[in-house]
């Protein structure tokens, strides 16, 4: 009897000591029992041979990175899921990325896209939600937007890729004018949050009129809640094009499983999830299309953005007009 013991103790251990661990880096609204980390977690785990997929929340977006950049070669993190196209050159300048080896993605995305170290797994525009039952007539221009009294929640674009890509949304509309357009705006703003689930709280609890966001969360709304009072405004200055992306961190002992994982992220068990719980586009589109619903959205008809090099130089001119103008 004790020779079987024994015998079942040691096949235990042997098998905790081959289950593997991907650790991932992500934002808190990814993991969120409503989000799409408990699906994909499940869905991953399924076919990666008994490996185990612990999701982290880091904060907001923009904190994943300062994450990283904080603990160094010294993280646990083997791959990092949520910047955006407004951080992958000052990631890329942490040295802290290997490429992600995946060749010939075939993206769904409204623009080109050709970088070896990050890989899209959705996209989106920026957008200013509404309550139609609140706001009879919206504004169709940030100039608008600044001239009414509507009340709005943004979020602080050190912290947040929402906050980052309205900074860069106004830069390349106003150029060199941006810190008067944040001037004019400040009476406007009633918080600025640390992250997107903090304003968009407020939002649904009625504490501001109008909350930065996508054009595709009233899908959420009319999907989930069947509540189709949710609208984004469509402005006339265009909207900000954003690109969220996941990379391997360089220094991952679970090298082969990361390249697992983002080989999964580009496959319907991941893609499929996204439209219903992350509310975004897919990088991807799934075999099933986009569910019903999203083609009642605000298509945008001018898409403004700044990739790589020219995000990370505009970026700091942009952040000391934002907290100039609002400090006026």
């Amino acid at each position: 009897m004790k020779t079987i013991i024994i015998a079942a103790g040691l096949a235990t251990a042997a098998t905790a000591a081959s289950a593997q661990t991907l650790t991932v880096y992500t934002y808190d609204s990814f993991v969120a029992e409503w989000g799409p980390g408990p699906v994909i977690e499940e869905a991953f785990e399924a076919q990666c041979d008994g490996c185990d997929l612990e999701l982290v929340a880091v904060g907001d977006g923009a904190e994943i990175l300062s994450r990283l950049q904080l603990e160094g070669t010294r993280t646990e993190a083997d791959v990092i899921l949520g910047l955006d196209s407004n951080l992958t050159a000052a990631a890329r300048d942490t040295k802290l990325f290997a490429q992600h080896g995946v060749t010939d993605p075939q993206l769904d995305l409204p623009i080109a896209w050709d970088d070896d170290m990050f890989l899209p797994f959705d996209w989106g525009y920026f957008a200013f939600v509404y309550d139609t039952t609140r706001v009879e007539t919206p504004p169709s221009s940030l100039e608008e937007l600044a001239a009414s009294d509507l009340s709005v929640v943004i979020q602080d674009p050190r912290s947040s890729t929402p906050g980052l890509g309205l900074l860069l949304w106004v830069k390349s509309v106003f150029g060199a004018e941006a810190e008067n357009y944040w001037a004019d705006l400040s009476d406007n703003i009633v918080t600025v949050t640390k992250g997107w689930s903090e304003a968009y709280g407020m939002f649904t609890e009625g504490e501001a009129d109008m909350v930065l966001s996508y054009t595709t969360s009233p899908a959420y709304h009319l999907i989930a809640e069947e509540d189709d009072t949710k609208a984004a405004a469509a402005f006339d200055n265009g909207h900000y094009l954003q690109i969220e992306v996941a990379g391997k961190v360089a220094s991952t002992d679970q090298g082969d499983l990361a390249d697992q994982f983002l080989d999964f992220m580009l496959t319907d068990g991941f893609q499929a999830a996204i439209p219903t719980t992350n509310w975004m586009y897919p990088a991807k589109i799934p075999r099933d299309g986009l569910p019903d619903g999203f083609d009642t959205l605000h298509v945008p008809d001018q898409a403004l953005v700044y990739l790589g090099s020219e995000a990370r130089s505009v970026r700091d001119e942009a952040l000391e007009e934002w907290r100039a103008g609002l400090s006026r």
